[in-house]
């Protein structure tokens, strides 16, 4: 096996456990937020992260208003929403009058 095999594998692998690490920051559980996906159980949704930022908000501001975020939960409410449009299907629809 050479090296750049080698060190494209340990990438992959690297690149694997980060998404691991931040798909378990995302949580859902019926009893928090009506079962909403939030931030590690926290009271804080990925919807919430969502409208402030498309609102104009920075990650910073956020991470002000809620000292309890940290730069990762972007990452991982960016990955799981990847998630979401990636596995979206669109089917054209023939009406006729």
């Amino acid at each position: 096996m050479s090296a750049s095999m080698v060190s494209d594998s340990f990438s992959e692998e690297k690149a694997m456990k980060n998404m691991e690490d931040l798909h378990s920051r995302i949580t859902i559980n019926p009893r928090i937020m009506v079962g909403k996906p939030t931030i590690r159980g926290m009271r804080i949704t990925v919807e919430q992260i969502l409208r402030a930022l498309s609102s104009g908000l920075s990650e910073q501001e956020l991470l002000e208003e809620y000292p309890e975020l940290e730069k990762e939960d972007f990452q991982a409410v960016f990955a799981y929403v990847t998630e979401l449009v990636e596995e979206e299907k669109v089917y054209p629809v023939r009406v006729s009058a």
